[in-house]
Order: structure tokens, then sequence, then C-alpha cells
């Protein structure tokens, strides 16, 4: 009887880690406007740099691996993984890229995901086409798409211009691949889903949650992700991202 309890118990040990890993949570953190609010839009949608760079740091110093979707592969050899994505293109991510480089040491490699709104590249408060390329080729970001004109793509009928045009035009800007898609107000339904996988490998909505794996269909584009805004503590920032 004890022989078997002790293999038992060791059936156990040997199984734990992929529960662990089947249970692991991942934070896919949304933002969008790097920048004090200046009276225009949502006050939520903005987080200030002071904060932005407090948030840089905590991450830093509790040992976050931040990561873009070219490193999905990854995520199981990561103890502490996490994604950071900028949703819009707007122009004031410039100051997220300037904080990167400022707190980037030889262990710690800041890194971000933002997805552009093709149509809207050049505009006055959108990043330009060259500055795009500038941080594509910093190492600090991944371009990725938001679709080109940001409609809602449940009431859609031209799905290719939205997404495969705007994949191609962003390709063209970068000269790196894009794979991935960001929901424009994180709308989807089944027909959504079809088009986006001819063209992407990967969907993000915006159901609050952590990332998860359930194995489930489907699963690279229905990825969660959580807002942080301009109320977010810094003790808020640290239950949203926290890990188990």
């Amino acid at each position: 009887m004890k022989k078997l309890s002790i293999i038992t118990f060791c059936i156990f040990i040997w199984m734990l880690p992929s529960t662990v890993w089947a249970e692991r949570k991942v934070p896919i953190l949304i933002y969008h406007s790097i920048d004090e609010y200046n009276g225009h839009g949502s006050k939520e949608l903005y987080v200030n740099p002071v904060n932005f760079e407090r948030q840089m740091v905590y991450l830093r110093d509790h040992g976050y691996t931040l990561l873009t979707f070219e490193q999905w592969n990854e995520l199981k050899n990561i103890k502490k993984p996490i994604f950071l994505t900028f949703d819009d293109g707007y122009k004031n991510n410039l100051n997220a890229f300037a904080i990167f480089k400022k707190l980037e040491t030889n262990h710690f490699k800041p890194r971000g995901t933002i997805f552009v709104i093709s149509d809207f590249v050049d505009r006055s408060n959108r990043l330009s086409r060259s500055e795009l390329k500038m941080l594509s080729e910093s190492g600090f970001f991944s371009i990725q798409s938001h679709t080109a004109t940001h409609p809602n793509l449940t009431k859609i009928k031209d799905y290719k211009y939205e997404l495969q045009d705007s994949k191609e035009k962003i390709q063209r800007m970068t000269g790196r691949p894009v794979f991935a898609l960001a929901y424009p107000y994180g709308e989807f339904n089944d027909k959504v889903l079809a088009e986006t996988k001819k063209y992407y490998s990967f969907g993000l909505t915006t159901i609050p949650e952590p990332y998860v794996e359930k194995g489930i269909k489907d699963e690279q584009y229905l990825l969660p992700r959580l807002y942080v805004k301009n109320s977010t503590t810094i003790e808020e920032f640290a239950k949203l991202v926290q890990v188990r």
C-alpha cells in the first residue's frame, strides 16, 4: 500500500508542470495613447508617460519578459511572459518608444505591438510611414493591423479591403510580416473569425481577462486583453498583471 502511494505521488509530481502551464495566466494589455489627456476623446484611453514608465519599471523589477506575437511559440519557456499592445497607431506612442529606450538593459528588453489603422497612417495625430518603419526596425515594436478604416467588422461586407489590403499596406510600410489583427471595438462573430483566418495567425479581442491556454477551437483568434486606463493606479496595475 505504501509503495502504491509513493508511485501515485510520483505520477502527480510528473504531471504537475503541464497542469501549472494549462492554468497559467498570460496578461495581454491594451494601451491607446501614451500622453497627457488633452481634452479630446476618452480620458481613460490616455496613460500619461510618467505612469507608463512607472508601470514598465514595475514589470522590469518583477521579472516579466515582454513579448511580441513573433515570439508566441516561446511562451512555455518563459517564466513571466506579458504582451503590451497599443491600438490605433497614435503618434504619441513615440513616448512609449522613448521610455523603452530609457529602460532597456542587458536583462530587460521592452517590446510592444502597435496595431495600426492603415488608412489613418500619416494623419497629424497618427504615426507616419517613416515612423512606423523606424519603430519596426528598432527592435522595440512589432507593427500589426487594426484594419484599414476601423469599422465594426460584424457589419461590413468588404473584408478583403479591411483585412487583406490593410495587411499588405502595412507590410509595404515596414518591410516586415503582418500576421496579427486587433478587432476594432473588440467586435467579432463567426464570419469575422472565418475571414480573419484567411490572412492572419492571431486575432485579438477586448474580452477582459488574461490569456489561459484552453485548447479550444480558434483559440489564437479569440485572444483576450486587459485595459490599462488613465485611472489605473500602480497597485491596480500590479493586480492586473499578476500571474500564477
